[in-house]
């Protein structure tokens, strides 16, 4: 009976939270671009809505306890918790400039670009979905749990923090598939938010996950492979 009422309280959290999301996504859209008549963005939230929808309804039949572990918020390293303020005002702004680009015309993304980016940013939430189907212990946060295994299946097999890579292709092609050049410059910042993120990350897992250190040493890459 418990664990059908935390259930029931994880459901109403992920509706109340994701719910939220995609209001304040789209007052930051469409507040800013002063008129409903933005395509782009209508079409970049469609993308993200339907298979985050489809996941969660997975999620909450098959594993819960990952997607409780998505919905924590509350850092426990004192430097992941300065990166993700940074990261949430990047987040913001990656969001504001498009509406604001679209009102008064600072950018002109060709339509065949804005589609392929769209496109992308697809593929980024599958890359997204796939890790996560990989690794039940994905947290939000960076955190060791008890019992906790070194993940190297998989997108593993390819850099250390496939989930970041997902991130990467979901929010830096954003500003393209809604008609902003501007707007790349959050893009760039995030990269930067990221790489501080995982080194700490790296860090912390090295320190107190069993076995992290020999997966550091065969895995070479730990974003884009081939680069970093």
């Amino acid at each position: 009976m418990d664990q059908q009422i935390n259930l029931n309280s994880l459901i109403k959290m992920v509706i109340l939270r994701f719910g939220m999301f995609f209001v304040v996504m789209g007052l930051m859209f469409f507040l800013p671009a002063g008129n409903f008549n933005y395509w782009e963005a209508w079409l970049y939230m469609a993308i993200l809505v339907t298979p985050i929808v489809i996941f969660l309804f997975y999620l909450i039949k098959h594993d819960p306890e990952l997607l409780e572990r998505r919905m924590r918020t509350k850092e426990k390293e004192s430097q992941q918790k300065t990166i993700t303020k940074i990261g949430s005002l990047i987040f913001i702004l990656i969001y504001l400039i498009p509406g604001f680009d679209q009102r008064y015309g600072w950018s002109s993304v060709p339509i065949a670009i804005i589609i392929i980016a769209d496109i992308i940013v697809f593929l980024g939430y599958l890359l997204f979905i796939r890790v996560l189907l990989e690794n039940s212990y994905a947290s939000r946060v960076v955190e060791v749990e008890q019992q906790q295994k070194v993940i190297t299946t998989g997108p593993y097999k390819i850099v250390r923090h496939p989930l970041y890579l997902a991130v990467l292709l979901m929010y830096s092609f954003g500003p393209l598939a809604l008609d902003s050049y501007w707007a790349m410059i959050g893009s760039v910042l995030l990269i930067l938010i990221l790489v501080a993120r995982i080194k700490n990350e790296e860090k912390v897992l090295s320190k107190e996950l069993d076995g992290y250190q020999n997966y550091l040493e065969k895995t070479k890459y730990r974003l884009v492979p081939g680069i970093w």
